[in-house]
């Protein structure tokens, strides 16, 4: 009888292919393949859109970040008695003061550094090179060092005139790049102008969102929507307060380790450690190279007190800052932060180093949540106490 016929999903052939929410999952999955598909092939229709796109993200990435910097101070100025407004108007004096010492005091004296290291450098460089020569001459593989005809006098001569002038020409590529850059941000002038009026606003305002998003959505969804969004401002409010708080920490004290020990250029190196550490795991690395450098071309008991200075950051860092300050917001795997920083790098050079994480982390918030949902709807994936839900809702 038609009856007792089974419907399409009731087949034999559906059971064999996985049942109905597969399928229903696997058509999803080339739906979306066929839209990117498409997308891809008309891509030169989006051209006005990602121009805007690419104009409005600057901004909006800034003032949220000085957003999450300066929201807790806010809110430190309202308990002490000062209305919102004044508040953020006292905030925005005091950081264009700030700027504008650094802008005076600290960076002639950090350009200073870095143009000393830059006309140093030649000199260094050879001093390195004939301490190699002379430590492996006189090691235990001396005599087979010897044997292979390595000259140093030799690599010198075939180096070019002087390693400074290698060093000029990679320093005018980076000026001429500059120059390009430049370039590229005067486009930007108009979008930059309006991060104070972003900020202003997200500042004074930007907590009543949420409330006015949530609105915007059928009543069904807006709790979970609402959980998203309080998941996604926790930890992007504690990654970014938690890497600057830990990255000014980090360049304070490798500037007094080096004072210490007297490594040259400590400043210089202690703000690449306070601007590189903002990348986790790579940033130091970066940052402790030149240390390395500079301690191999004074000797060897320097090197050594680098490295003492290196681990006791480390140590103080790994142990101290970050544990009070960012706690384990996170929670990302050092292996997964690996690969997503490199990824993030090929694909958006050091804007995605540096943003990698953080839009890594969003991500995460919204999938492991989409998948609470999905075990929700269909119940399968875990045993759920009876009434679990309607607890929850209640």
């Amino acid at each position: 009888m038609k009856q007792d016929r089974p419907s399409f999903f009731g087949t034999k052939i559906i059971a064999f292919l996985g049942g109905r929410d597969t399928l229903f999952m696997l058509t999803a999955l080339v739906l979306t393949g066929l839209v990117i598909l498409v997308f891809t092939e008309v891509s030169f229709i989006f051209g006005p859109l990602i121009i805007f796109f690419e104009t409005v993200v600057l901004p909006v990435v800034v003032s949220l970040i000085l957003y999450y910097l300066l929201r807790p101070l806010v809110h430190l100025l309202e308990r002490g008695g000062l209305s919102r407004g004044w508040g953020i108007l006292l905030l925005f004096l005091g950081g264009t003061g700030l700027i504008t010492l650094l802008i005076i005091l600290v960076f002639p004296f950090l350009q200073e550094q870095l143009l000393n290291f830059v006309a140093e450098f030649p000199l260094l460089f050879e001093e390195l090179l004939t301490g190699a020569d002379a430590f492996l001459g006189g090691s235990i593989i001396g005599g087979f060092y010897t044997d292979s005809g390595f000259d140093i006098d030799r690599l010198m001569e075939t180096l070019p005139e002087n390693v400074g002038d290698t060093l000029q020409n990679m320093v005018s590529g980076v000026v001429s790049g500059l120059t390009g850059f430049i370039t590229t941000v005067t486009a930007f002038v108009v979008s930059i102008v309006i991060v104070p009026f972003v900020l202003f606003y997200l500042l004074k305002d930007g907590e009543k969102l949420p409330k006015h998003l949530i609105h915007l959505l059928p009543p069904r969804f807006r709790e979970d929507f609402k959980e998203v969004l309080h998941e996604a401002d926790h930890q992007l409010s504690g990654y970014i307060q938690g890497q600057i708080i830990v990255a000014f920490f980090i360049g304070v004290m490798v500037t007094i380790g080096f004072l210490i020990i007297g490594l040259d250029y400590a400043f210089l190196l202690g703000a690449l450690a306070m601007v590189t550490s903002v990348i986790p795991y790579i940033g130091p690395a970066i940052a402790f190279t030149p240390a390395v450098i500079l301690a191999l071309v004074v000797s060897p008991f320097m090197l050594l007190k680098v490295i003492i200075v290196w681990t006791i950051v480390q140590l103080a860092e790994g142990n101290l800052i970050s544990p009070q300050v960012m706690g384990k917001r996170l929670e990302i795997h050092p292996v997964t932060v690996i690969f997503v920083l490199l990824t993030a790098g090929a694909l958006f050079g050091f804007v995605g180093i540096v943003l990698g994480v953080p839009i890594y982390a969003l991500i995460r918030v919204v999938v492991t949540h989409l998948f609470k949902l999905f075990k929700r709807r269909y119940n399968k994936y875990e045993p759920v106490p009876e009434n679990q839900y309607e607890k929850g809702e209640a």
